[in-house]
């Protein structure tokens, strides 16, 4: 390939990821990116980085200008570090030391040795991807024939579940798929037609393609929907959002860091001896009564219906109101997996459902042990942005409905109603701090300081990247905008001596809310003295007995025991007097 210096070029694979020709700034950090990403996410991955187009070789078939850098294995620190050494001006003199570039290549045979590094694995991989990055957009232009091997050996590859993905690049002139690369790569299943990435001129551009091809998408559940008892289509379910979280810590053998697994077992209370799951039974508590289960009617207990989506019926897209929100929302997309022609009539319920404005209302029971869900079905249109890359996915939020029994009568006290003046002087504050808001642009800073000091542990650096807390108001910023505006809506709301930074002052003892909340003493003294012969004092609460103690002129205690004492001690002297 050549015109290295006019741009970063790469050519990429791995299991999910990249080769390249090139190394520059951008891919570089590209590299890194995805190498750091599946550190932190999915660490079984396997990645691979593969240069062509080289003045040296290096790969397990002798083929020549193709230079395999990292073979196919587990992203680890020692492949970032390698990877650091190629990065800046130093990095680039390196490179052309090292491997050099700028050299003719076959892409049939670069294709080749990515195919071998697959199979060279004996692991079980999920899916296999190749992702090419290159801003050249007929390689083999004056040879035909290499142009029709790479054809053919593309083809094979797709039929060998192997997926083939162009990250092209920005080049003068622009860069043309139907030259020659809309016949190599390859569409996923779970993939739009006919939908391609434009040249990437920005390395945010490279890093969300990249993100957006490398995230495989998994269904949580492939059910059926229902609209009758003779009509039916399979949908898949999808979680779009998941609280992230801390991975969990692994306990290791201090001798040799070695995992150790940790193992229940039961044994009699009795005679210690072994308890197998059949000679254990659960039970629960009914009207002070012990209710005795087998496991099979545990579990049958569980089972109230088939998994499935069974259509009740549609309302108005404006009754679904912001208080019905229970949880995250999931998505549903047509599969044709069970019921074939699903995806025709999936498109065709989407169509309607947006041009009439409704919802379809669904009972949905996840699988075969949960319990039914009330669901509403809300129509999504698909959007594309600039990079026609997909934003919004068409198909269906399937959005959780509350029971009536999920419902609360909360009491709420009179609230004082504000005057016009000073809702139209909060209006204005608003207004003043009214931004565009997306959850994507606000990282969790807990997370990425852990994943911070823990990169600094495996690349041993000095010491970690401090993470920006994206979540802190901007104080000065938002002082800036608002202007007087604070101090004029204090003193419209405020009374004149209002301490904003003051404590609420305290309630006097002597005052009436005091006196009413002291418990009343409803026992005379020969009751109490009563209570004390027959031992019965300790049945009084704490408060009940410093009021008594107050009301007999007894200087009381703090605690209970000294309370007792006091006043058993006040009605045996006066027995002896």
């Amino acid at each position: 390939m050549s015109g290295w210096d006019s741009y970063y070029k790469n050519e990429g694979h791995e299991e999910e990821e990249e080769e390249e020709e090139g190394l520059e700034a951008g891919d570089d950090a590209c590299i890194q990116s995805v190498y750091t990403n599946k550190i932190i996410s999915s660490d079984r991955d396997l990645l691979a980085v593969v240069f062509y187009g080289t003045k040296k070789d290096k790969n397990s078939v002798n083929f020549k200008n193709i230079y395999v850098l990292q073979e196919l294995d587990t992203p680890g620190a020692q492949r970032v570090v390698a990877l650091d050494e190629f990065k800046g001006q130093q990095g680039q003199t390196r490179f052309q030391d090292q491997i050099g570039y700028g050299c003719d290549y076959s892409l049939s045979e670069v294709l080749w040795v990515c195919a071998n590094l697959f199979s060279d694995v004996q692991v079980k991989m999920s899916h296999k991807r190749i992702m090419l990055f290159t801003n050249e957009d007929d390689p083999h232009g004056s040879d035909s024939a290499k142009a029709s091997r790479a054809r053919t050996k593309a083809g094979d590859l797709r039929d060998t579940g192997i997926f083939l993905d162009l990250m092209h690049l920005r080049k003068p002139g622009g860069f043309d798929i139907s030259l020659f690369y809309r016949d190599i790569i390859s569409v996923a299943e779970d993939e739009d037609l006919g939908v391609h990435f434009e040249e990437s001129s920005k390395l945010e551009d490279l890093l969300r393609k990249v993100l957006a091809k490398e995230t495989r998408k998994r269904a949580l559940f492939r059910l059926k929907l229902k609209f009758n008892k003779d009509t039916a289509l399979t949908v898949g379910i999808y979680n779009m959002v998941q609280k992230a979280r801390r991975p969990p810590a692994v306990r290791l053998y201090r001798e040799t860091n070695e995992p150790v697994k940790t193992k229940t077992r039961r044994f009699n209370v009795n005679t210690g001896s072994l308890l197998l799951p059949s000679d254990t039974k659960r039970s629960q508590t009914f009207g002070k009564r012990q209710i005795v289960l087998e496991k099979e009617e545990t579990e049958e207990l569980k089972r109230f219906d088939e998994p499935g989506l069974i259509l009740i019926g549609f309302k108005p897209l404006v009754m679904l109101k912001k208080h019905h929100y229970l949880r995250p929302s999931l998505f549903v997309y047509p599969e044709e997996s069970l019921v074939n022609g699903s995806t025709t009539l999936f498109n065709a319920l989407l169509i309607k459902c947006l041009e009439k404005e409704v919802v379809a209302v669904c009972r949905y029971t996840p699988r075969q042990n949960s319990p039914p869900y009330f669901v509403a079905l809300i129509p999504q249109e698909e959007k594309l942005d600039d990079q026609k890359v997909q934003v919004t996915p068409p198909g269906f939020q399937l959005v959780f409905l509350p029971y009536a029994d999920d419902k609360r009568k909360v009491p709420f006290t009179e609230k004082v109603t504000a005057n016009p003046e000073q809702i139209d002087k909060m209006k204005a504050i608003v207004e003043k701090l009214c931004f565009k808001y997306r959850s994507d642009s606000f990282e969790n800073p807990v997370l990425q300081q852990h994943f911070r000091n823990l990169e600094a542990l495996a690349l041993n650096k000095m010491e970690p990247e401090q993470a920006v807390d994206l979540t802190m108001p901007k104080i000065e910023e938002m002082d800036k905008r608002l202007g007087s505006l604070v101090d004029e809506f204090k003193e419209l709301v405020y009374p004149p001596d209002y301490n904003s930074k003051g404590k609420a002052p305290r309630e006097k003892q002597g005052s009436e809310d005091s006196e009413s909340k002291r418990p009343k003493v409803e026992f005379s003294e020969e009751e109490l003295k009563a209570h004390v012969n027959k031992g019965t004092l300790g049945k009084f609460t704490v408060p009940m007995l410093k009021e008594a103690c107050r009301v007999l002129g007894l200087k009381g205690g703090m605690k209970k025991q000294e309370l007792l004492d006091i006043l058993t001690k006040h009605f045996q002297d006066r027995l002896r007097d």
